[in-house]
């Protein structure tokens, strides 16, 4: 039909259009599909561009410490690992920017070396991927695969700072990052000023964990100086002994010792270091018999889940 104007007139087709709306529906489904909270599209994109919202210091997306953070986060304790029911509802692959994951369905020995980030006020009182509701003053972490909830020792590798996590969230998504970290986790692996830093992260299975052997920094020249001389002891020193460490570097064996004496103030009078074949062991005793060995063995693996090995010089 022809108007006044000179214009074609424009037929409506009201099947043409039903098919619009229909294919707009779903494209609103596909972009509120289960994809974990943190980590969004939003946010992949914001750091594509560049565009980052920064508030408190630069942190990523407003997120950071919180207004009033405990006094005393250094001396909060790790996570105390535990047998617990792993969750079915997070063993299922699924997808998060544009990433397939398949996450591990049994507590199995795990060991890998990344780069931790940490996140805070952001996601603080909010629901984790396990349910269960974030804070970020207590020892857990996110992980793209471990089972949930499951425990990892995590070290930091340049510092030799090392703490226990307990996990129950889901992330980091990004490739280059291994672990998220609660704020006071990456406070006490001296994480929180750079941001991220390598680590090494390794699983702690409760009642069934082999002889801990703690990260140390990647392998090096085993270059001792003399007060590290001075406290080592002797290889050829016979006795029976409990190896709770070993190292490739004396300073990241230091570090360990001194917080074994704080951890395990009964036999911190016992503890020292070992130097033998490159590796520098901190160990407990001597003991006069191996039934005390194993009494004592018993007591520090109970209080730090770890396992200590026995060793008869």
């Amino acid at each position: 039909m022809n108007n006044d104007t000179g214009c074609k007139s424009v037929s409506y087709h009201p099947i043409a259009a039903a098919q619009i709306i229909a294919l707009a529906a779903l494209l609103v489904l596909a972009g509120c599909s289960s994809v974990p909270k943190r980590d969004t599209s939003e946010q992949a994109s914001s750091a594509a561009s560049g565009s980052v919202t920064k508030r408190g210091g630069g942190y990523y997306l407003d997120d950071g410490p919180g207004d009033n953070p405990p006094s005393n986060l250094a001396a909060l304790p790790d996570a105390t690992p535990r047998h617990e029911p792993l969750r079915k509802a997070n063993m299922r692959p699924y997808v998060a920017l544009g990433k397939s994951y398949t996450p591990m369905t049994a507590l199995e020995p795990y060991k890998e070396r990344g780069i931790a980030s940490w996140y805070g006020r952001r996601y603080h009182g909010q629901k984790t991927a396990s349910g269960e509701t974030y804070d970020m003053y207590a020892m857990t972490a996110a992980h793209p695969i471990l089972p949930l909830p499951s425990y990892v020792r995590v070290t930091n590798i340049k510092n030799g700072k090392s703490v226990v996590v307990r996990v129950n969230d889901r992330g980091p998504f990004h490739s280059d990052r291994l672990i998220d970290l609660s704020y006071t986790a990456a406070h006490k692996l001296g994480v929180l000023g750079g941001g991220s830093a390598g680590v090494e992260v390794e699983s702690i299975l409760p009642g069934r964990e082999p002889a801990t052997q703690i990260a140390a920094a990647p392998p090096a020249a085993a270059t001792v100086s003399a007060p590290a001389a001075a406290t080592a002891v002797a290889d050829n020193e016979s006795g029976i002994y409990l190896q709770l460490g070993a190292f490739s570097v004396y300073d990241n064996a230091d570090n360990f010792l001194t917080r074994m004496r704080a951890e395990l103030s009964s036999v911190a009078d016992t503890l020292g270091i070992s130097a033998k074949d490159g590796l520098f062991r901190v160990h407990a005793g001597p003991y006069a018999d191996q039934t005390l060995a194993q009494q004592a063995a018993d007591k520090i693996a109970q209080s730090l889940a770890i396992k200590p090995v026995l060793l008869v010089r």
